[in-house]
């Protein structure tokens, strides 16, 4: 029991850092500051899709899985509904360069906003 809720508690640390990676700079517009913890966990998040990594989280999960005697995901609400946005089906080496140049592209444009944002505020 507590090597799934690891698990599971492991892959929602998992999905919360991809949504940070992918939308975490939307929050600069009211924390402006947090740039220095968006930026580098970002350029890792896109360093790992474009080079076709596997994310530590990855294995750490799988891990607490076999030691709960689980093989594969089971069919509850954390495996159905948040698993298939982690790693969708059809997912190859294109796809994840498509990824990676799509979460790039959205934190580039989310920059430039905030940046032009900013500068409006502040009357430059």
């Amino acid at each position: 029991m507590i090597y799934r809720t690891l698990a599971d508690l492991t892959l929602l640390a998992h999905l919360a850092f991809v949504l940070f990676v992918v939308l975490g700079g939307l929050l600069l517009f009211r924390w402006p500051r947090l740039a220095w913890v968006h930026v580098p966990l970002a350029m890792w998040g896109i360093v790992v899709e474009l080079a076709g990594w596997t994310c530590p989280l990855t294995p750490l999960e799988n891990h607490f899985r076999r030691l709960g005697g689980e093989v594969g995901y089971p069919e509850g609400f954390v495996e159905h509904y948040i698993v298939s946005l982690l790693y969708p089906r059809g997912y190859t080496r294109p796809v994840g360069v498509v990824l990676g140049l799509a979460v790039l592209g959205i934190n580039l444009l989310v920059y430039s906003l905030a940046w032009h944002h900013r500068r409006r505020a502040h009357g430059s």
